[in-house]
């Protein structure tokens, strides 16, 4: 959990910025040199102070202490799904949370129970009973869920949403292509377009949009596309999935996908060094989003079917029939698992 309070990068480049405007320059040339090395240097100073980030490992989630530290949601799906939460002892009892042979958590949807129309299928939703204030976070997974009808996510939240802010940072409904990173807050946040950053590309995905308040009555948020084929669903799980890390410090918050044969070794060995990863796919920096939107979050899997998202969007998905007549059938949830080998939290100091 990062509590230190570094002066906002911005700082770095004030008496630069100082001096240009007081030192009359003659031509325009000379006003875009000086605004180029202004950018120049907080770029530097960004990177400066992310080199000497220290990455402690506070939470480590894996084999079969997996679900010791989270609590099973067993309320109404608040997305609006056809789904039924599963306490942790029924969720249990129907093989929905189990360790598997290779000491993976598995997080399933029913796939073995006929439904009558507009019945619910059993699912699960877990969050951790602690709360994180920046920090980065790693998961590790081999298998993903996708399929008609299927919503999965893992994601942060705070208090009082929207304000307290929303990190989507695995998400997608049915058999979309490729993973969707998702923020959502109160009023004042953007997307800043050309951030500075010490890596070029500022980030890698295509973007969705930029405006980051959501509503009941609006809940798209500021997102972003991977370019990454293998970064969800069918051709994730083909290549034995991968790694997400979301890093959510003073500079924003970025998010990273390695496929499975291109994990970094500093993670695998879990001394994660950011720095050293490249372009994050997904970058929304405080410069146009403060970090006060963002507070007491706790991580969150989940798998909801239909609903808001996939509800509305089944009709152009290309799957058959009607959502709610995809979640009667049992066999369109084959596919419907998360197998995680571990999530892995660090503070930062």
């Amino acid at each position: 959990m990062f509590t230190s309070t570094s002066p906002c990068l911005v700082l770095a480049a004030l008496p630069l910025l100082a001096s240009a405007l007081t030192s009359g320059f003659g031509s325009s040339a000379a006003v875009v040199r000086r605004h180029v090395e202004i950018a120049r240097h907080a770029r530097e100073q960004n990177a400066t102070l992310e080199r000497r980030a220290t990455y402690t490992l506070e939470d480590k989630f894996a084999g079969e202490s997996f679900f010791n530290g989270w609590s099973y949601w067993d309320f109404g799906d608040p997305t609006h799904g056809q789904v039924n939460y599963l306490a942790q002892d029924e969720a249990v009892k129907a093989n929905l949370t189990y360790i598997d042979g290779n000491g993976a958590a598995v997080i399933a949807v029913d796939d073995y129970t006929p439904l009558g129309p507009g019945q619910p299928r059993n699912s699960v939703r877990i969050s951790t009973n602690k709360v994180y204030n920046q920090g980065l976070f790693i998961m590790d997974v081999v298998k993903m869920p996708h399929g008609c009808s299927v919503w999965p996510a893992w994601w942060t939240v705070g208090p009082n949403w929207p304000n307290g802010g929303e990190i989507d940072i695995v998400e997608g409904v049915h058999e979309q292509a490729t993973n969707q990173m998702t923020l959502h807050t109160g009023s004042g946040c953007s997307t800043d377009t050309t951030p500075s950053a010490p890596t070029t590309p500022a980030f890698t995905s295509r973007l969705l949009g930029t405006t980051c308040a959501s509503s009941n009555a609006n809940n798209d948020g500021c997102a972003f596309s991977d370019n990454n084929p293998n970064s969800y669903g069918h051709n994730l799980n083909s290549i034995n999935g991968g790694v997400f890390a979301m890093l959510w410090d003073n500079t924003g918050i970025k998010i990273w996908h390695f496929a499975r044969g291109a994990i970094p070794g500093d993670i695998s060995s879990f001394h994660p060094q950011p720095t050293s990863w490249g372009s994050p796919a997904a970058f929304w920096a405080t410069s146009s989003c403060s970090s006060s939107h963002f507070n007491n979050h706790q991580m969150v899997i989940d798998t909801t079917l239909c609903g808001d998202w996939a509800g509305a969007s089944y009709g152009s998905a290309g799957c058959p029939g009607t959502c709610a007549e995809a979640v009667q059938n049992p066999a369109n949830f084959k596919y419907a698992k998360w197998v995680i080998n571990y999530i892995a939290t660090y503070n930062i100091s």
